[in-house]
């Protein structure tokens, strides 16, 4: 149980630049306080906002525009009714094959899950593709499971869960066709999120230049893997608890072990008085015990490891693993049942076996 618990913690990315990373392969990730309603990307775009040239070159931006709704993150920890819309060109994201989809209805054969957010449903519903923490935990949904929204015109309408991401920078939103956003919220106007793609050696750079440029706007500009650390942080946060409160549990149950050694070593000091008088030596039956329980113990750790590698081996491909924290647990455990054993082993033989061999 330690072991997949910890196993299942999420590090840092170490494919951050892959476009299947949780980072959709952007250095960086930005915000708005007031909407931007120049393209970033074009000559007139930059120039408004009186960007260098080569920004041209070493940036390129991903526009999302956004309807304001409730925080559906995992660092909400409230349940969320109607998280808010984001709205994109799903063909800017389909050619970059960003992100992992886990999860996604029928789509034509070699089409990009994005392309399904142009798909017109029957019953007029908007597809919609979300993080798959949002849609489990924070609206306790699954694909193909509507959430109800108000346009502008106060009618209702819904939005359909087609697809689902693997842990992203997306987190705590419903991305949604641009076109369609326009249409139900014509008047969140301008785009206010931006995925910035730029080379890790210049993100910083970038970063400096863009909050300096955009200030009048309210940008507000952060690596991608510093906000995925931030989603991944609440979630490593329980996964320490139930960890550390699963290697306490280990460690207090090997006091169990050195009782059931005592009981052990009592019931048979009979035996051990019979060796102890035929010529062994009080330090040679101490260690025979001792190494009858510690090879017990070994041997029941590493039966633990191997069952635990089996069960999280899917964990463990996918990302990093914490190896030095589970190692200290499982060394902590094995210094405990160590010691406890010793511990048991020695009261137990202490006074005269030979009392013992005399009662029999």
């Amino acid at each position: 149980m330690v072991v997949a618990v910890g196993a299942n913690r999420r590090g840092a990315e170490e494919d951050a630049d892959k476009p299947s990373s949780g980072t959709g392969g952007f250095a960086l990730y930005g915000e708005t306080a007031m909407p931007v309603f120049k393209d970033l990307n074009s000559p007139e775009g930059r120039k408004a906002y009186a960007l260098p040239d080569d920004f041209q070159h070493n940036a390129a931006f991903v526009a999302l525009r956004v309807h304001a709704g409730d925080d559906a993150s995992c660092l909400n920890l409230n349940r969320t009714q109607q998280p808010r819309l984001v709205g994109v060109r799903p063909q800017l994201l389909a050619q970059r094959g960003a992100f992992t989809l886990t999860a996604q209805e029928a789509a034509d054969a070699g089409q990009s899950p994005w392309l399904l957010l142009d798909r017109r449903e029957a019953d007029g519903a908007i597809p919609a593709i979300a993080d798959t923490n949002t849609i489990t935990w924070s609206l306790g949904k699954k694909l193909g499971d509507t959430v109800a929204y108000t346009d502008e015109r106060g009618r209702t309408f819904q939005v359909r869960l087609v697809a689902a991401i693997d842990n992203s920078i997306l987190q705590g939103s419903l991305v949604i066709a641009e076109d369609a956003l326009i249409e139900k919220y014509p008047s969140d106007g301008g785009y206010r999120m931006f995925l910035i793609d730029a080379s890790r050696d210049r993100a910083e750079e970038i970063a400096r230049v863009l909050s300096v440029q955009l200030s009048d706007v309210g940008l507000a500009v952060m690596p991608a893997t510093e906000r995925l650390a931030e989603f991944n942080s609440v979630e490593n946060t329980y996964l320490a608890i139930f960890q550390a409160l699963g290697g306490l549990g280990l460690i207090l149950g090997s006091v169990g072990l050195g009782v059931i050694v005592f009981r052990n070593v009592m019931e048979r000091r009979s035996e051990l008085a019979l060796m102890r008088a035929v010529g062994f030596s009080r330090r040679s039956i101490a260690r025979l015990i001792l190494t009858e329980h510690w090879v017990l113990l070994a041997l029941g750790l590493v039966v633990g490891w191997l069952a635990a590698i089996v069960a999280v081996l899917p964990a463990m491909r996918a990302g990093p693993v914490p190896y030095l924290s589970l190692g200290i647990t499982a060394a902590a455990v094995l210094a405990a049942g160590l010691l406890w054993t010793w511990l048991a082993a020695r009261l137990a033989l202490r006074g005269p076996l030979l009392e013992a061999l005399r009662n029999e």
